[in-house]
């Protein structure tokens, strides 16, 4: 069929999306787009957007994140004649596409039980991820691992420092990370890790077969272990075993500066 995805270099969101494609087994060409006019370069491809905006800060949707939603976001998926956007819907269309193996348990319960915690990672956890990210980059990239230049992600926003910089200052605006609510983010934390934990513990995640939640979450924990006062904690946990399963740290080259 010829699937292609879009993404952005380093995207937590993005690596879930190449995480159930490298699951399913399906080859696909990655396509790294530039950050920042990325919801633009997709529209530009046939991807429509979305009517209403699908992400919130603090509860709220201000006027450049809904634009940014509206305009399109990423991972995109082209499969075929199909064009589909958000990882939820590409981890259903593979689902229908190719239903071995598959991304979710056949179990009703088992199911309800994993798409609680896959919702709860894209909608939650990614969110908090994100902006935790930004806002130890806000402090300088010496906060975070390999400067942002590399690890379980690979580089963060741009391959090269300068646009790191560049990139990660313009998301901290539209996504409300700085230093002035970093505390009140990282105080939110712990609750969050403690869920992860919760449900490695029932076997909601890092079960037997891995599963959409699996690939949702672990992403987003990669990113927050890209914060060196983080890095520990979680990879103390029981969801840093999940971490560990679902993407191991490479062994990478020294950063691109």
């Amino acid at each position: 069929m010829g699937a292609r995805l879009y993404v952005i270099p380093g995207s937590h969101a993005c690596r879930t999306a190449m995480l159930m494609l490298e699951h399913k087994g399906i080859a696909y060409r990655r396509v790294d787009l530039l950050t920042g006019p990325h919801p633009l370069s997709v529209r530009v491809r046939g991807f429509p957007g979305h009517r209403a905006p699908i992400r919130s800060v603090d509860g709220h949707t201000h006027a450049w994140l809904a634009m940014l939603d509206r305009a399109g976001t990423v991972p995109a998926l082209r499969f075929g004649s199909e064009r589909i956007q958000t990882n939820r819907e590409i981890a259903r269309f593979l689902d229908r596409e190719q239903p071995e193996p598959p991304l979710f348990p056949s179990d009703r319960a088992q199911r309800g039980a994993v798409e609680e915690a896959e919702r709860w990672g894209d909608e939650v956890l990614q969110m908090a991820a994100r902006r935790l990210g930004l806002a130890a980059a806000a402090n300088g990239l010496d906060a975070l691992h390999r400067r942002g230049g590399g690890g379980r992600l690979g580089p963060l926003l741009a391959r090269n420092e300068p646009m790191r910089i560049f990139a990660s200052r313009t998301a901290a605006v539209i996504f409300r990370a700085n230093r002035g609510n970093e505390p009140e983010l990282l105080r939110a934390l712990p609750e969050m890790l403690d869920r992860v934990d919760a449900w490695v513990g029932a076997g909601v995640l890092d079960g037997e077969a891995l599963n959409a939640a699996d690939f949702t979450i672990a992403p987003s924990l990669a990113l927050l272990a890209y914060r060196h006062d983080l890095r520990g904690e979680i990879q103390a946990r029981p969801a840093g075993a999940l971490l560990e399963r679902v993407l191991p740290e490479p062994a990478q080259p020294e950063p691109i500066r």
